[in-house]
This record gives C-alpha cells, structure tokens and sequence, in this order.
C-alpha cells in the first residue's frame, strides 16, 4: 500500500459558507486520478463535512469501484455519545455509515478522537468490545483509535487494549516535541507497543503550507522545486513506523502534487530533518493560534462564530507582518457579516471541549477581536 492517504475531511466547496455543499463532480475527478496513480487508502468519519462526508465516499468511490480496489476507514464517533450514548447507538451509527458509505464491511475502523474524556465514554460504552465483535463479524479488518492527549495515557490504553492493530496520531514537524501535542512522544509510545501508525494533520491543517518569507527562504534553498506542504508530507512519510499519511486535499492541483511525489518518496536526510527543525523553532515564535481547522468547535456555538475562518485570517496576518495593522480586516469584516463577530463570544467553552488540539479558543478569540475590531 502506497503511504499517501485521502482524507475526506476539506473536499471542495460550492459554497464556502456550507460544509455540505461539496463539490462532487470535482471530488470524484480527483478519485478518479487518486486510484489511477496506485493509491487506495481513503479516510472518513461520521462528522465530516457536516455529516455528508460518507454519503460522498458512497457517490465518488463505493458506487464506482470494486470493493477490493479500495481501502477505506471509518470511525465511531465517540464524542457524541460521550455524555448520553448507550450501546445500542453505537450498533446503529455502525450500520447507518455501511449504508452511507454503500459498503459491507471496512477495511479499517477507528474509535474517534480518543482523549481522557472520550476514553471514559468509550469504556462505559464497551466501545472497544463492541468493535472487536464487529471484526469477529466480518464488518471491520482492523481496529484502531485516533488519538489527541499525551504519551502517557496512550501507553494506558494501549496495555489495557492489545485487541488494536494500529493507532492514528497528528503527527508533523512543528508538533513533534510540542508538550502539549507530544507527537514524538505519542509516536514512541505506539512503536514500544509494537503497533502501526496512521498519520493525521501532517500539514497542521494546511498552516504547514504557507510559511513565513524566512522559513520558506531555507527551504527552498535545498529544494527549489519542493512545496512547504510536501517538506511536511515527507516528514510524516519518513518515519519507519508509518504505514499511512492523510491529506486532506481540497483541488486537483494538490492531489496532482501529492501523488507525484509520494508516488516514490525516500526518506529525509538527517540534514533535510534538521532543517525543519529550524523552521519549526521560526513558527513557534510567532503569536499564531494552532488551529488545524478540523471545524469540531463549530457545531454547538450559540453564536454562530465561525472560529477556524477567523484564526486562519489572524494566522496569516502574523505569518505576513508580524507587526503593523493587518491586511486581513476586509476579509474578516466580510465573514462577520454571516456569523457572529469573535467578540460576540460568551464564554461558554464548549469549543474549548471539543477542541482536539486543546487550545484556549475563548482566549485567542479574544485576541482576534483585538486585532480586527480594535
């Protein structure tokens, strides 16, 4: 199996503004060229894409393709029946994604998002018995978790779950000895347990693709013809352990690059990785929110902010000036029009709860609206 993954998770749009409203005649060309060049690993999950995500698995690939001409994963979404769930949604929400998805069965299947919080759900819930019949059943090839919480936690689960095959982790070069991340950490953990790794977010939804002039500058002066986001890509796919990279490609144009160099990608030099190292130290002193626009915060505010648009703005905005008055105003003047300004923030944290990344989302929208409304 070829490393590079399709993710499902920031398809093209007709619409921006609407997460459902993906473009299909674009999605499925992009399929088409996916399978075409050897790659057969596709990723989605129940929440994506405001829950359209596997009914476009369905359109652009499981009505079109042989079943074993594909690899596709799925996953239990455990957040939501975190607080009230019973096991009798968790059969249901099973059967509802084979429908959606127009398969029989999963090659890979994943309990979502897998933290303190939603490990305690997943243990009320027998999520991980449950799913371990399924495979008995034939319904699921392997059985794996994605994971967003530290080392130690994970080496707990792991003890207590020999039964998984394989673990996904966010896993890219700025946050590979971030303390809060603990990509290095998380991934030695997984190779000790003697499991495979499944990577997510290798481009940090998408800030990883445009960086600062200085960062670029070094990068492009070993590899000029070498993209910010595949130097990301390429570190992922280095790592020995790795079976699989997501990328969550939203063109052509991305897909094109992506499966031409990760057609026959050899691993960075030690030279290669030391530069990321440096480039890594340049983003980390930036004020910039580390937000992968993964939209989980979304679902639930009361006001309607639409929170990863407005921190990819002020994220650009410190990438491009690190000081003076933001060149992004008119942009976030114009999202304000169709949701509730950062200001607009109550305070009521339910995006900090949902936050995979574990950020102060109230706090940096605080600063947003420093920058914009100030």
């Amino acid at each position: 199996m070829k490393k590079l993954g399709f993710g499902m998770m920031r398809l093209p749009l007709t619409d921006p503004k609407d997460q459902t409203q993906v473009d299909r005649p674009q999605a499925r060309a992009m399929m088409d060229a996916f399978l075409a060049r050897g790659f057969t690993y596709v990723d989605t999950a129940y929440f994506y894409h405001g829950k359209e995500s596997e009914r476009v698995v369905k359109d652009i690939l499981a009505s079109r393709y042989p079943r074993e001409s594909y690899y596709l994963a799925d996953k239990m979404p455990i957040t939501s029946l975190r607080e009230k769930g019973t096991r009798e949604e968790q059969e249901r929400i099973f059967d509802e994604q084979l429908e959606k998805c127009g398969v029989d069965y999963f090659d890979r299947y994943l309990v979502h998002c897998v933290n303190a919080e939603n490990y305690r759900a997943a243990k009320r819930l027998d999520t991980f018995g449950f799913l371990a019949k399924k495979r008995d059943e034939g319904k699921l090839r392997h059985l794996g978790f994605s994971y967003h919480d530290n080392a130690a936690l994970l080496d707990q689960i792991l003890t207590e779950h020999p039964e998984v095959e394989f673990v996904q982790l966010q896993l890219n070069y700025l946050d590979w000895e971030d303390e809060r991340i603990q990509s290095r950490k998380c991934y030695e953990t997984v190779v000790r347990h003697g499991k495979k790794v499944v990577v997510m977010e290798p481009v940090k939804g998408g800030r990883l693709a445009r960086l600062p002039e200085e960062a670029e500058k070094l990068l492009r002066a070993v590899h000029p013809d070498w993209s910010p986001a595949s130097w990301a890509i390429r570190f992922a796919a280095s790592l020995p352990e790795v079976e699989v990279v997501l990328s969550g490609m939203s063109d052509m144009a991305q897909l094109e690059e992506n499966t031409g160099f990760m057609s026959d990608v050899p691993p960075l030099t030690e030279e290669e990785t030391a530069l990321l190292a440096q480039v890594a130290e340049i983003l980390s002193a930036l004020p910039a929110v580390a937000c992968t626009a993964c939209r989980y915060c979304v679902d639930g505010c009361p006001r309607n902010i639409p929170i990863p648009d407005y921190f990819a703005l002020y994220n650009g905005d410190q990438m491009a000036l690190r000081r003076g008055l933001p060149v992004q105003k008119e942009a976030y003047q114009r999202l304000a029009e169709t949701g509730g300004k950062a200001s607009a923030c109550v305070k009521c944290r339910q995006c900090e709860t949902a936050c995979p990344q574990h950020l102060k989302v109230v706090d940096a929208l605080a600063r947003v609206a420093q920058t914009y409304e100030g």
